[in-house]
C-alpha cells in the first residue's frame, strides 16, 4: 500500500468538495453511504491536522487519495 504526506489544508478542502459532490448525488446505496463516511472521516482528520500548531500535514493511503480525487 502506498502512503503520501500531503498538505492538510488542501486535503481538507478537497475532501469537503468531494463530500459536497457525494451529497448531491441521488444515490442511496450502502456503498455510497460508506464512501460518504470515509470522506467525512478524512475531512475531519485533515481539518484537525490543518488547525494544529505544527501543521505537519496528513498522511493518506493511495486508496483514500483516490476516493477523494474521484469525487472532486
Amino acid at each position: 500500500m502506498s502512503y503520501a504526506l500531503l498538505d492538510a489544508a488542501r486535503v481538507a478542502k478537497a475532501a469537503k468538495t468531494s463530500l459536497d459532490v457525494l451529497k448531491s448525488a441521488s444515490e442511496s446505496s450502502e456503498a455510497h453511504q460508506r464512501k460518504m463516511i470515509m470522506v467525512e472521516r478524512i475531512a475531519a482528520l485533515a481539518s484537525a491536522a490543518a488547525e494544529s500548531p505544527s501543521n505537519d500535514g496528513v498522511t493518506l493511503t493511495s486508496e483514500e487519495f483516490w476516493l477523494i480525487s474521484l469525487n472532486w
